[in-house]
């Protein structure tokens, strides 16, 4: 069964303005090296719907959503919301289709159709909290996973795995304290949004590292502290909030991932998933910015979650 590809083609039109790094050209250079590796041939393509305003809440706030939803409705041209977050005309419909792509791919993992998806979404969500927008986000795709997951689908272990170079404050916001679901996280400390540490509850596991941080230090933590903590838990299905930032080409960290590292952690998620969870893994596009480390990664990624 191969590896579904979510994408959209509103996710290339979401614009946060001239310069900066959440832009388009990510998913064009993933699309090109998809195109040129012949990947593309080897995968399952679909287009997602859009997120359903009810759905939004099992992550969000009925309040932020009432606010966001008409500011976003309302933007002309490229509008800041904060000093990292722009809105172009487009953002909103990209979004909605961002969150879908993550709600869509977990609806088809639980079904059983698929085995494994891969959603390239733009805008990423892992740091939209309950509450707010904030760090390129709006809405947060993987928690929305994790919770449909739990609540439409009948799981009752649900891991979400964050090795984006940023921590995913808002996934531990939204998930901290529910005993269903597992977090584990790497990311680059101190570093915006300078949290994580500590965890907000017992549920989270996060692996702050010192900048310059290589990969075998990297794979030495994670076989001493993600893998037994998934192994007592026994995820169900795995959630990854897949950011490729902590590539030791990425200009808005220092941690010094490679693609080859980034295809040895997706070995051993995908070992976790084969033994407890069906195989199942739902993996949504965070952060990346350095455009050709991005896309190479993406495929070292996506190579490992097509394996048989």
């Amino acid at each position: 069964m191969r590896t579904a590809f979510f994408t959209h083609p509103r996710f290339f039109e979401h614009d946060m303005g001239a310069g900066h790094p959440e832009c388009p050209a990510r998913l064009e250079a993933i699309d090109e090296a998809l195109r040129s590796t012949g990947l593309i041939e080897q995968l399952d393509l679909r287009r997602p719907r859009a997120a359903h305003w009810n759905e939004l809440q099992m992550a969000h706030d009925a309040v932020y959503l009432s606010t966001i939803r008409q500011r976003l409705q309302d933007v002309q041209g490229v509008e800041q919301l904060d000093p990292d977050t722009a809105a172009n005309p487009f953002t909103l419909d990209a979004a909605l289709h961002a969150a879908g792509a993550a709600l869509q791919a977990t609806e088809l993992v639980c079904s059983g159709e698929l085995r494994r998806a891969f959603c390239a979404v733009r805008p990423p969500g892992h740091h939209a909290t309950r509450s707010k927008a904030m760090g390129f986000c709006f809405f947060n795709n993987a928690a929305l996973a994790v919770r449909a997951a739990l609540s439409r689908h009948g799981l009752t272990r649900v891991a979400l795995v964050d090795f984006d170079v940023h921590h995913g404050n808002g996934s531990e916001d939204i998930l901290a304290g529910d005993e269903r679901v597992l977090m584990v996280g790497l990311f680059e400390h101190p570093l915006y949004p300078y949290s994580g540490v500590p965890p907000l509850a017992a549920n989270m596991h996060n692996l702050p590292l010192a900048a310059h941080t290589g990969g075998q230090e990297v794979r030495e933590l994670i076989r001493s502290h993600w893998m037994p903590a998934l192994e007592r838990f026994r995820p169900e299905l795995i959630v990854i909030s897949a950011g490729f930032d902590a590539h030791q080409l990425d200009p808005l960290g220092l941690i010094r991932l490679t693609e080859v590292d980034y295809a040895w952690i997706t070995e051993q998620l995908v070992d976790v998933a084969n033994r407890h969870a069906q195989g199942r893994i739902v993996s949504t596009l965070e952060g990346g910015y350095h455009v050709w480390a991005l896309a190479r990664s993406v495929c070292a990624h996506l190579r490992v979650l097509n394996e048989p």
